[in-house]
């Protein structure tokens, strides 16, 4: 598990980073840690995890 910064998470995800914001807003992506006092970061797991999610979304509906 490590800390990553908003543009290795959106790599990550293969999302921008207005898409980003816009899916913490909706509840739909992890929202980041507080690290400083003006610094964020998302942690790796958690990013992990939602593209696991998509992935098993997907296979689900291909399933039906």
């Amino acid at each position: 598990m490590r800390l990553m910064r908003l543009d290795e998470t959106c790599e990550m995800a293969g999302i921008k980073k207005t898409t980003d914001y816009k899916m913490m807003n909706e509840g739909i992506f992890p929202k980041p840690v507080n690290v400083g006092e003006r610094a964020v970061r998302w942690v790796s797991t958690e990013i992990e995890a939602w593209i696991k999610d998509r992935r098993e979304e997907r296979e689900a509906l291909a399933g039906e």
